[in-house]
């Protein structure tokens, strides 16, 4: 392609589909990292290949075929992102000095999308996703998510139309194991922001009750890296009271991460001035309470959700 317009117009078309782009990635990797790679990939993929492109199809679905590509090549070369949940059992008490695991490729949160894509992004899907082999992933997001054909996902996968249903089937059964079924009556927005905000006044306060009033009885609290994980009231209120209640001052910030509920939060040290961006907890509700805390620490995080690394 020589023409500048034509060069123009396919940038401008390019445009609106690379959000969707995007958050497709980051469903098939758990990773907003590798989700900007993949992207990346798949724009210079298409870039040397606009001279094959004839319209048979449409830009968007040719886009999406390239950027599938890229995704189950990079799953072909990389570890399957994951959770604490994924590697152990729960800890019955607090751990003192839990130190991160490096060598393991964990799920990172996702700023929030489009309404309409929330429910493919939420965190018990997207780790879900991360167990299936990466056929399986591609042919169930293309069909059940992006509404794609089984005939087109065959013949971009270069398989038949009964292999991609076969690889539906599977991975159907694997998802409905692993995600638990979705509320009938979501909760209303004025309660969410108030369970967000005795979430975030719990940990300011050191105030165990307030926090113990917010969450299920089968509570899960995990903190990706750290390999560690709890479940139930019990296991949380130790790791709260011994761990988290006393490592500092916290400030939070409420936030909205794979389409959930989600604080930013900062930590300032004893003697220290500032506030140090830590980790971005991810609250899921059952109900109007909190059945799974995930605070993914770190604050490579951050720069995603565009909030700053320290507050005074």
């Amino acid at each position: 392609m020589t023409d500048l317009s034509e060069v123009d117009a396919f940038t401008e078309q390019l445009a609106p589909l690379r959000g969707e782009l995007h958050a497709h990635c980051y469903r098939m990797l758990g990773s907003v990292h590798d989700a900007d790679d993949a992207v990346q990939d798949a724009l210079l993929r298409a870039w040397r290949a606009i001279d094959d492109f004839e319209g048979r199809s449409s830009l968007r679905s040719w886009l999406y075929r390239i950027a599938t590509n890229s995704c189950l090549d990079l799953i072909a070369r990389r570890s399957r992102r994951a959770l604490p949940v994924d590697l152990g059992p729960s800890s019955e008490h607090a751990v003192v000095g839990d130190a991160p695991l490096t060598d393991v490729a964990w799920l990172s949160p996702y700023p929030d999308t489009r309404y309409e894509q929330r429910e493919s992004v939420e965190l018990a899907f997207v780790a879900a996703l991360q167990h299936l082999p990466g056929n399986q992933r591609a042919a169930l997001l293309l069909f059940e998510v992006l509404g794609f054909s089984a005939a087109e996902i065959a013949t971009w996968m270069d398989t038949s139309t009964a292999s991609v249903n076969s690889a539906l089937q599977r991975a159907r059964a694997t998802v409905a194991e692993k995600v638990p079924a979705r509320d009938a009556h979501p909760v209303a927005d004025a309660r969410v922001r108030e369970v967000v905000a005795g979430y975030s006044s719990a940990l300011e306060r050191g105030d165990v009750d307030l926090l113990l009033s917010l969450l299920t009885e089968d509570v899960t609290w995990s903190m990706p890296p750290l390999p560690h994980w709890y479940r139930g009231r019990a296991a949380v209120t130790e790791f709260a009271t011994t761990i988290a209640f006393t490592c500092g001052a916290w400030q939070h910030v409420p936030t909205s991460a794979n389409g959930q509920p989600a604080v930013a939060s900062y930590l300032r040290a004893p003697g220290d001035d500032v506030h140090h961006a830590w980790s971005i907890d991810v609250l899921t509700l059952r109900g109007d309470r909190v059945s799974e805390l995930t605070a993914f620490i770190g604050s490579e995080h951050f720069e995603a959700f565009g909030l700053p690394l320290t507050r005074p």
